[in-house]
């Protein structure tokens, strides 16, 4: 009923403005809990454009961004492919970045929120695609290997407006645990390629 009401309100205004005044909504009723901080609520620059441009922004501005986002992808030395049992408890996990967590201590992915992996799993979210058998039917080489970390680390580098969360940028995850779900989507012996 809520989200009915805001389209509604803001369908008279432009995405800028609705923009806006979704921040102002969110900052009112919001409110700072344990390491829950109110700069959760407010986007970052990259956020702003893709809210204020419906996820359409310009192509040579997308462009440029996400070539800036690109740069900041810390890709590890030696092996990009954790062990994909550690990468499977990540996946499944829903650990960290709550106010009752503490602070800086590494969380999980959640990426079963979002996605299909194992069929083991009946329990997935639909939001992002299906990630089983990724790396049987895209290969698990050092590009792909790249691709992967580096889409997990990142995502806004592959796609501006992508809605994943950048969990490599924002410190939610480890270089391991990335590594670790590098090995969950392209190792023969995971469940996500049988």
């Amino acid at each position: 009923m809520t989200r009915l009401l805001l389209c509604l309100l803001f369908s008279c205004v432009t995405a800028a403005a609705a923009a806006d005044e979704i921040d102002k909504v969110l900052k009112r009723d919001f409110q700072a809990r344990g390491q829950a901080t109110m700069d959760r609520v407010v986007p970052d620059a990259l956020q702003r454009v893709c809210n204020e441009t419906d996820n359409r922004p310009p192509a040579e501005l997308a462009k440029t961004l996400e070539a800036d986002q690109m740069r900041t992808i810390a890709f590890p030395a030696g092996s990009l492919v954790g062990d994909w049992k550690r990468g499977e408890a990540t996946a499944q996990g829903g650990r960290g970045l709550t106010w009752t967590d503490k602070a800086g201590v590494p969380g999980d992915g959640s990426c079963y929120n979002c996605h299909q992996l194992s069929p083991r799993e009946s329990s997935y979210g639909t939001l992002g695609p299906s990630l089983y058998r990724f790396g049987a039917l895209r290969g698990n080489g050092p590009e792909m290997q790249k691709y992967v970390y580096g889409k997990i680390y990142n995502a806004k580098a592959y796609n501006l407006c992508s809605q994943m969360p950048r969990l490599g940028y924002s410190g939610t995850l480890t270089d391991e645990q990335i590594k670790d779900l590098v090995g969950l989507l392209l190792d023969p012996a995971s469940p996500v390629n049988q």
